[in-house]
This record gives C-alpha cells, sequence and structure tokens, in this order.
C-alpha cells in the first residue's frame, strides 16, 4: 500500500464520519431549534482543522 492509496482510504473514511455526523446530529438540532448554530459550528470546525493543517504540515 502507498500513500495515495492511504490518502483515498482516510478521505472516504472521512467522508462518511461527516455524513454520518450529519445525518445523526442535525435533524436532532433541528428538533431543538438550533440546526444554525449546528452548521455554523460545521463549518467553524472544518475551518479550523484546514487552517491547521496549512499551518502545521
Amino acid at each position: 500500500m502507498n500513500n495515495i492509496t492511504f490518502g483515498l482510504l482516510f478521505a472516504a473514511v472521512a467522508g462518511i464520519m461527516v455524513f454520518i455526523a450529519l445525518d445523526e446530529l442535525l435533524p436532532s438540532a433541528q428538533k431543538f431549534g438550533q440546526h444554525h448554530l449546528s452548521i455554523y459550528g460545521l463549518i467553524t470546525g472544518m475551518a479550523i482543522m484546514a487552517v491547521s493543517l496549512l499551518l502545521f504540515a
């Protein structure tokens, strides 16, 4: 297994994890009336991760 294979596998697993989190958490947030707050948190978290990868990689 090479670096490209690992990268593709990690990207697929990350996509599945994001989908499951949104599929489970967004309806719960909407039920409590805070669905916009959860989307803002998701976008903020992704931005923080992107910046940290750029700064420390």
